[in-house]
């Protein structure tokens, strides 16, 4: 156990994404990850009929994760995230965009980012002993350049399937930073795990120490 962190409560990670265990295990937490049996495309869907904000849906989305998991592990602190990619369109509308199915798929996506502001609203709330202890909302913008289409073609080529598992088609820890004129917001938050609110709370919440 690292000294930075006590040994009770225990940390679960409810997610199966790698990018955000990397987050967790290179701020030296100690933590195992469980992924959450949820059916995202469907909780995304009643929110968009339910009228919901992007804000709200994430939070959804992260909660039926993080109590997924809870109601296994009652005495363990259970972390869930989740990410919606919004886009502001000509019609003063936003679009939701979620994760591309293929490399067509991710073409689109970038086409339609290009030369854009996005945001990428991060949702984390943390459970324990029945109920949520915590949760914060983080929006990361990000701009993409006016990219060619050699470059996306040969950045599409480059990174493959990779792309599919990101809700923007991007990597940003990877080539996918070369994508962008603009980047606004904590780092890890783009990732989708804001870290330092996190590490904030884990300290008042006597999981590390002070």
């Amino acid at each position: 156990m690292p000294a930075l962190q006590r040994p009770e409560p225990r940390l679960i990670l409810a997610t199966a994404s790698a990018a955000r265990r990397a987050v967790l295990a290179g701020a030296g937490l100690a933590f195992t990850a469980e992924a959450a049996a949820v059916d995202e495309a469907a909780l995304k869907e009643s929110a968009q009929a339910e009228g919901l904000s992007a804000d709200d849906a994430a939070m959804l989305l992260a909660e039926a994760k993080a109590q997924r998991i809870a109601r296994r592990h009652p005495e363990a602190l259970v972390i869930g995230a989740d990410q919606m990619l919004v886009c502001p369109q000509e019609d003063g509308g936003l679009r939701w965009f979620d994760k591309p199915a293929d490399l067509d798929g991710a073409r689109a996506h970038l086409r339609a980012l290009r030369g854009r502001t996005h945001t990428l609203v991060s949702a984390l709330v943390c459970w324990r002993h029945g109920g949520r202890v915590w949760q914060h909302i983080a929006r990361p913008r990000l701009t993409m350049r006016d990219f060619g289409d050699e470059f996306l073609d040969a950045y599409l080529a480059a990174e493959g399937e990779a792309v599919l598992s990101s809700v923007g088609a991007y990597r940003l820890e990877g080539p996918g930073v070369q994508l962008f004129s603009r980047v606004e917001g904590e780092h890890s938050a783009i990732l989708g795990l804001p870290l330092l609110p996190l590490l904030d709370f884990l300290r008042g919440h006597g999981v590390l120490l002070r």
